[in-house]
């Protein structure tokens, strides 16, 4: 792989008197020190879509896909190490200076990255406070607007090694802010003050009871000034494209809403827990989202096992549960539940498509498909909707093969070994997984039947699975098909040029992605939703306004309906494949 020349959010991290803490007790501080990385530090990034460059002893070099990102996850830090440190004496207290830069860097083949943009980073680090936050002045462009922050500007600084000198904001997180002293009573006309001040506050309480009334209780998750919601997915694991993605496409949703003034006033904001696609975090998450962050509603959930945890907890708190990544059958039930809308088109209706063009575009027989599917309910979902389609075909539902793998695993053996031995040849799979088992079932499947067509449900991650076919050759990706719930991401379509357009604007580097772009999408959708629940939304208010969307057009190529009865926005389904160079073309499912 040839050096890669890349414009990039760098945070450079170190810990404070790191020398003085080891020497007093260095097995306890390294201690600590992993503790940090493993409950604080590493998680939080990866919610931050961050990636650790590398470790340099007590400190970090991390690259974050936006200067926004970085930022929150500087803040994120230094608040928990503040938490961590409450009632320790000061010579045992961990802190940590933090310098963020946005400028150009090369990425060499290893993943490591040279250039002004590292070494700006960390001399910002070295002059910042302990706690503190540095900015230079091209990172500080970039949040200024978008977050609210009370910063110092320190000026020109002339920085180590580094030819000009560097504008250089701090932020001091953690502090509490101190007020100016209070004036010296006056003891002339003390009464007629009080007399005052007492009418003062009792008109302020009727006019404040008035107002309670006109504009009605206080609503979760939402203030004057702002809306929040929440995202359950994981960030972490397996998986964690996934997750990165659906979030990195609903923020960029949000940031163009926020850049025009917001809706009403209100800055969106979107807050993430890491579920590491595992049902059992994921009632924490939620619990979490609910409970300490007091979110709003929850948008762009990651997955059918974890929905089945999470849609029970949004509905037992009627928390509105919106544009969720799966297509199972859980989240459209009839009549709809009422807090509950899809943007997608279901699985049954993906693999309705996939079935139909294995059957009559490429001529197979329904008993020459079989199906490799994870083990739990997202697979259990896949393989109900070709059992449905095969049985609409005429075909014998109960000869139709299942190969499972477990999720969280690339242990597809055992699949494998069960398709060599089945003695009706099987001429096409459809592939219910994630990206890293789907790429690891092709790669140990593509020699024993060079023929063998795969389809694939557009939950796999279709960005993903590219680069991982890729990684092991252009013939494992060539042909493979996926089915898609928006269209082609290389298409001029009115909706794809304003996602790339934002895409690029508030997350540099980042390339378009077909999970990215329905997260964009979904969030969209939502927001029109918000905007017609009026200037006061309340989750009733808001679900009244999305079963009003009727023919919504976004430039899709198909508009977006809601309805009491139907809570499904599109049931269109695109089909894309792979070529040898790993970019997918449209293609035609009828």
């Amino acid at each position: 792989m040839a050096e890669t020349r890349k414009l990039a959010a760098i945070l450079v991290s170190d810990v404070v008197g790191y020398s003085r803490l080891a020497g007093a007790d260095e097995e306890r501080i390294l201690a600590r020190l992993r503790a940090l990385r493993s409950d604080l530090i590493d998680p939080t990034i990866a919610v931050h879509n961050g990636r650790v460059v590398k470790h340099t002893g007590d400190g970090s070099i991390v690259e974050f896909r936006s200067v926004v990102d970085a930022v929150r996850y500087a803040i994120e830090v230094q608040n928990g190490l503040v938490e961590r440190n409450a009632g320790l004496p000061p010579e045992r207290r961990i802190e940590f200076r933090i310098g963020i830069h946005l400028g150009d860097v090369v990425e060499e083949s290893d993943g490591d990255l040279m250039g002004d943009g590292v070494n700006i980073a960390a001399r910002l680090e070295s002059v910042a406070a302990p706690g503190a936050i540095c900015f230079s002045e091209d990172a500080y462009r970039q949040v200024k607007a978008r977050l609210d922050l009370a910063v110092s500007d320190l000026g020109p600084i002339r920085l180590k090694n580094i030819a000009e000198p560097v504008r250089v904001y701090s932020l001091q997180v953690g502090k509490t802010v101190r007020g100016r002293p209070a004036n010296p009573a006056v003891p002339k006309r003390r009464s007629t003050f009080v007399l005052l001040a007492a009418g003062i506050i009792a008109l302020t309480m009727i006019a404040g009871g008035a107002w309670y009334f006109l504009r009605g209780p206080p609503v979760r998750g939402m203030t004057d000034n702002e809306i929040r919601f929440g995202i359950s997915a994981p960030f972490t694991g397996s998986a964690s494209e996934l997750g990165n993605q659906m979030k990195l496409g609903i923020e960029t949703a949000f940031n163009l809403i926020n850049d025009g003034g917001g809706i009403n006033g209100r800055q969106l904001r979107l807050v993430a827990a890491d579920d590491g696609y595992e049902p059992r975090r994921t009632a924490e998450t939620m619990k979490q989202l609910y409970e300490n962050q007091q979110v709003f509603g929850f948008i762009g959930n990651v997955g059918t096992p974890t929905a089945v945890v999470a849609v029970p907890y949004a509905l037992e708190h009627r928390m509105l549960f919106f544009g969720a990544f799966t297509g199972a059958d859980l989240l459209r039930r009839t009549p709809p539940d009422r807090y509950v809308f899809n943007y997608r088109a279901s699985y049954v209706e993906e693999t309705d498509a996939a079935v139909r063009y294995l059957v009559k575009v490429r001529h197979l027989r329904p008993e020459q498909i079989a199906v490799f599917a994870q083990h739990d309910a997202f697979g259990d979902a896949g393989f109900d909707g070709v059992a449905k389609a095969v049985r609409a075909l005429q075909g014998d539902e109960g000869a139709i093969v299942r190969l499972d793998y477990e999720r969280n695993t690339v242990d597809v053996d055992n699949a494998v070994a069960r398709l060599r031995g089945l003695k009706v040849p099987v001429e096409a799979v459809v592939i219910v997984a994630t990206y890293r088992a789907a790429a690891k079932f092709i790669e140990k499947t593509r020699d024993l039947y060079p023929t063998m067509i795969y389809t694939n449900v557009s939950f796999v991650g279709s960005t993903a699975l590219a680069y991982e076919l890729m990684l092991l050759g252009p013939r494992y990706a060539n042909g493979v098909v996926v089915t898609q719930v928006v269209p082609a991401i290389d298409s001029y379509a009115s909706a794809i040029l304003k996602y790339k357009t934002a895409l690029a604007k508030y997350f540099p580097g980042a390339p378009p992605d077909y999970v990215s772009l329905e997260g964009y999408v979904a969030a969209r959708v939502l927001l029109e939703g918000v905007q017609r629940a009026g200037r006061h939304p309340d989750t009733e208010r808001l679900v009244e306004g999305l079963e009003t969307l009727r023919d919504f057009d976004m430039g899709l190529g198909t508009p977006i309906n809601f309805s009491p009865s139907d809570h499904q926005g599109s049931h269109k389904v695109w089909g894309t494949q792979l070529n040898d160079h790993g970019r997918y073309q449209p293609i035609d499912l009828e």
